[in-house]
């Protein structure tokens, strides 16, 4: 194993932070594999997940088994790691610009295309470094003028030329679940069964730029751009995995993903288990469905939040989720799904002001537009 510091510019006289990404593998193809995790630094599942993944790469590493190479960020977001506000701790949102740690990172397709159209082959292999190659001379002309935005570059050049892209994140109160790009739904099934994720949440175009679909996108646009004409691969499959939520911080979970994660890296070839070994993904507990198809679930007033239905549940369109509890007037509200699917995330307060989305249901009709993912 190897380590690297990447120093990012100061925001204030005195005050200087480093981003340390560990590198493992022998180097001997191309293949690539970059985890990251807490991306929002107040999910901390991740962080201890990365953990046991750090110990298990540096064994593998030593028996020959990565001959490519693993990237491991254990931390992927050191400013919002120092965002502890009077004792809370404030991960998710960027405090000098508002802005979401994961949104806003770069679409590189228009400019993809503008570079590459007339060089682009039949040949599958040679477009796939052509436009790994092209995708990393972007970022790294990329200027940036604070440290939020330079993390975000570093994380996304890291990334770009990655065969596998996992960003290790958690929800408030949740069982597994996981996100990805619409395309690559039937490989991200393979994830989930090792992972026994509840749901499989696929979108082409989830909005506000996040960071695992900085880094698959542009494969499907270019393939939709070019046609048959020319041979575009599927080059990265990345995924967003949802280490159900955030106080689920505990030996025997990191372990199991750890684990889970390094089989699902054997089943992909990046981690060689022997010759004429596989390993065969368990069955799955889900099936992919649509972001699109998502029930946010919203307090229609203030209240006291009582849960009806158990995380993972299955819920049938009209049933009742949870009550709502005005305290002064006693007024009870029930919160009932409108469409039938897998209660895979809550919040974990249970005041709520009105207007508050307190629920996700993982329904299988996309009905919704825009942009599709939470603040």
């Amino acid at each position: 194993m190897c380590s690297e510091i990447h120093l990012l510019s100061a925001r204030s006289a005195g005050s200087k932070r480093e981003l340390t990404s560990l590198h493992f593998g022998l180097n001997q193809n191309r293949k690539k594999v970059y985890i990251q995790a807490s991306l929002h630094a107040d999910e901390i599942p991740g962080m201890l997940v990365s953990h046991y993944l750090r110990q298990r790469f540096i064994e593998l590493e030593a028996l020959g088994a990565i001959e490519g190479s693993i990237v491991l960020v254990p931390v992927a977001n050191p400013i919002g790691l120092s965002q502890d506000v009077q004792g809370t701790a404030f991960g998710r949102f960027d405090l000098a610009t508002g802005l979401n740690f994961n949104r806003g990172y770069q679409h590189l397709t228009p400019e993809l295309i503008k570079r590459i159209g007339d060089e682009l082959s039949l040949d599958p292999a040679f477009n796939q470094q052509l436009i790994r190659r092209t995708a990393a001379e972007i970022l790294a002309a990329l200027e940036t003028h604070d440290e939020t935005s330079e993390l975000k570059k570093t994380l996304q050049s890291l990334a770009i030329d990655a065969d596998i892209v996992l960003d290790l994140h958690c929800d408030n109160q949740a069982v597994m679940h996981l996100y990805t790009g619409a395309p690559l739904a039937d490989r991200g099934l393979a994830l989930a069964a090792f992972l026994q994720s509840h749901a499989l949440l696929v979108s082409k175009l989830p909005g506000d730029d996040p960071f695992d679909d900085s880094c698959s996108r542009h494969w499907w646009e270019l393939q939709d751009h070019f046609g048959e004409s020319k041979s575009i691969p599927l080059a990265c499959q990345s995924l967003t995995v949802e280490l159900r939520g955030e106080t689920d911080v505990n030996h025997e979970f990191a372990k199991q993903d750890a684990d889970a994660i390094i089989a699902y890296l054997q089943h992909e070839g990046h981690i060689s288990i022997g010759e004429g070994r596989k390993v065969v993904a368990p069955p799955a507990i889900c099936v992919a469905t649509p972001l699109e198809g998502v029930e946010p679930l919203v307090a229609v007033h203030a209240g006291i939040v009582v849960f009806i239905k158990e995380l993972g549940s299955l819920v049938e369109a009209g049933e009742v989720v949870a009550d709502l509890i005005d305290p002064i007037t006693s007024q009870v509200t029930q919160i009932r799904a409108s469409v039938s699917g897998v209660l895979f995330a809550r919040v974990a307060r249970r005041y709520v002001q009105a207007g508050a989305r307190i629920a996700k249901v993982a329904g299988k009709l996309a009905y919704r537009t825009g942009n599709l993912l939470s603040a």
